[in-house]
């Protein structure tokens, strides 16, 4: 995949934090590195990121450390698919948005599903608008569920 060529100044800034945290964390599950080293490459190839490096550190290490806990949620939301099918970069992308919808407070969860939609039209395949669309979209459901009861 050509990362580099992705960032374009049409892109809002968050979605282009998104974009390097995608990135970082897609890169992490290949790399025996310490996560924060994978990162900090990351802000080093794209310095206008800076600027939303605190986000970008949340998200981050949100998704790092409740990746197991995202995986689980995604399985339980799996119909008729196994775990191992799902494209990495699918993963990727429904791991930061439970992390967004679960712990991300400050973010409404809509914009969260619509932005992980979005990435995945750039990075993904075509149907992985859809899939990641229903899974986010059952997370948040279960998710205000729970915050009622």
């Amino acid at each position: 995949m050509l990362w580099g060529n992705v960032i374009t100044s049409n892109n809002h800034p968050r979605r282009d934090a998104r974009e390097g945290v995608l990135q970082a964390l897609y890169a992490q599950q290949f790399s025996d590195e310490d996560p924060k080293l994978v990162l900090q490459r990351i802000l080093d190839t794209f310095p206008e990121r800076k600027k939303n490096s605190v986000f970008i550190l949340s998200l981050y290490q949100c998704v790092i450390d409740h990746s197991e806990w995202a995986d689980d949620i995604i399985k339980n939301h799996l119909v008729n698919w196994e775990f191992d099918r799902v494209a990495q970069v699918d993963r990727v992308l429904l791991r930061m948005g439970i992390c967004e919808i679960v712990h991300m407070d400050d973010i409404p969860p809509k914009v969260s599903i619509s932005e992980m939609v979005e990435i995945s039209k750039v990075y993904s395949t075509e149907e992985s608008s859809g899939f990641i669309n229903g899974i986010l979209d059952a997370v948040y459901k279960e998710n205000k569920k729970q915050e009622k009861n």
